[in-house]
């Protein structure tokens, strides 16, 4: 049998924003994961969807990441953590706590080790609509996000840190009234190739998510395959079914519904958006879980496999059928399900265990001071 890479699979904490960090722990176990993405959303954030708070993030000393690491080897878990907001674009007072929220979550990932851990720090980029709305106003976020993620970038790098994006394009940020559904930078490989020649440093990385590049009729084969796998260290696993509906006919694979009078709409028999992430036709799940999708696994994982990716593959639950039910064991048996589906793949086949992962070293402690908090107007 071919060998495989071994790659880890681990849970993203979103679904669970119900559990306690302990609670938490013991369910990934159950899952049968071996890390968490922990979610460390502000708690007085604005974004309603799908965030969690997994780790006090306001009170976070050298002694409370002694404590997690600890807890996590005790555990046989690996972990990472993220919270993924506007950073420039929105309403200013917001958009500056966002950023200074990243700050805390780069000084709690130096503090649990960093890189030499493996622990990044995921985010989004966001976009600024007033500089889109401009002429040329792609190339202006380009360079807004450089002014602004240029001095965070160095502050990561100088602790020893990557910072991660993810490329959702957050279709259902804005209001359906508007007619764009593009509201984060780094939803298209071409805008992530752009980040990265503005800002060399390999302390800026990606978590892919391919569901997001299916509704937009882009296979996530061709995207890695024009990819520098170097900069890709997480795989979000979660997948779409586009569905086949008179809506998608009627405005298009491409485009989003669009926000018309209610009355025309009935008269000329036309579908609108019941709601703002209702624009898309497609249907988010979790591969292997309820039917099938409109992507090829195999083939995204084989060539991940020769890329030579070897970072852990996270799953995101926001499945219809699953995390969406509200219910805690169908959210738990989507996941179970997905590493069942996974497995095959990404470990090796051992005689009395089956498909099984080779556990990796533990957390190290590291030996290292403490650093007081920053803030981007002293960056």
């Amino acid at each position: 049998m071919d060998q495989k890479r071994n790659n880890p699979i681990w849970v993203m904490s979103s679904a669970f924003d119900k559990l306690s960090l302990r609670e938490l722990v013991a369910t990934v176990n159950q899952i049968g994961a071996q890390g968490i993405d922990l979610c460390v959303f502000r708690r007085d954030g604005t974004r309603q969807d799908n965030t969690a708070t997994h780790v006090d993030y306001e009170s976070f000393t050298l002694d409370a990441a002694k404590r997690m690491l600890e807890d996590f080897n005790a555990a046989d878990l690996k972990l990472s953590l993220g919270a993924f907001e506007n950073m420039i674009g929105g309403d200013l007072a917001e958009r500056i706590k966002n950023q200074n929220h990243l700050l805390k979550l780069i000084r709690i990932a130096y503090l649990l080790g960093g890189n030499a851990n493996n622990v990044k720090v995921g985010t989004f980029v966001g976009y600024n609509h007033e500089l889109g709305a401009e002429e040329g106003g792609f190339q202006k976020n380009l360079d807004e996000y450089k002014r602004v993620f240029s001095p965070i970038i160095k502050y990561a790098e100088d602790l020893g840190v990557t910072i991660l994006y993810e490329n959702c394009p957050m279709e259902g940020w804005r209001p359906s009234s508007y007619t764009t559904t593009y509201n984060n930078l780094p939803a298209v490989l071409a805008a992530r190739k752009l980040m990265y020649a503005m800002i060399p440093s390999e302390a800026h990385g990606e978590i892919y998510d391919p569901s997001h590049d299916i509704w937009q009729n882009t296979n996530p084969v061709d995207v890695i395959a024009q990819s520098d796998i170097s900069r890709i260290h997480r795989i979000h696993v979660k997948t779409t079914r586009n569905l086949k509906t008179s809506a998608r006919i009627d405005w298009g694979g491409m485009y989003p519904m669009q926000a018309v009078d209610k009355n025309l709409a009935a008269k000329a028999g036309v579908d609108i958006p019941a709601h703002d992430w209702d624009r898309h036709h497609y249907e988010a799940m979790l591969p292997g879980f309820g039917g099938s999708d409109n992507m090829d696994w195999r083939a995204f994982v084989e060539l991940l496999n020769e890329k030579g990716f070897d970072g852990p593959y996270e799953i995101e639950n926001e499945a219809k059928n699953s995390k969406d039910t509200g219910s805690l064991m169908a959210t738990i048996q989507g996941y179970q399900a997905t590493v069942r589906f996974l497995c095959p793949m990404l470990w090796n086949l051992d005689g009395s265990t089956g498909y099984a992962y080779h556990k990796a070293g533990s957390l190290s402690l590291p030996k290292i001071s403490d650093v007081p908090l920053m803030t981007v107007d002293r960056l």
